[in-house]
C-alpha cells in the first residue's frame, strides 16, 4: 500500500468503517492510533485498508481517509 501522509488539519471527523461498522475518527488519525484506540495493536493482528494488507511497519505513517474500509483480523485460539 502506498504511503499516505497526514492531511491538513480539519475539525470535521472522518467516517470510516472498521470490520463493517461505521466509525468517526479525527482527521490525521493514523492506522496505529486507531488500532491502539481499539485495543487491537498486538503483534498477532493483521490489518487491511481498502482490501490491501498493511505491513506493521507502515501503521504509524498511514493516515486514514474518508470512507476507508479497515479490516482487523485477530487470531482465535483453540484446541
Amino acid at each position: 500500500m502506498a504511503f499516505r501522509p497526514a492531511s491538513p488539519p480539519s475539525t470535521d471527523p472522518l467516517r470510516i468503517r472498521v470490520n463493517g461498522v461505521a466509525r468517526d475518527v479525527a482527521p490525521g488519525t493514523t492506522l496505529a492510533a486507531l488500532l491502539a484506540d481499539l485495543g487491537t495493536d498486538g503483534p498477532q493482528v493483521a490489518v487491511a485498508v481498502n482490501a490491501a494488507v498493511v505491513p506493521r511497519a507502515e501503521h504509524p505513517g498511514l493516515a486514514l481517509a474518508e470512507a476507508d474500509e479497515v479490516e482487523v483480523i485477530e487470531p482465535v485460539g483453540g484446541g
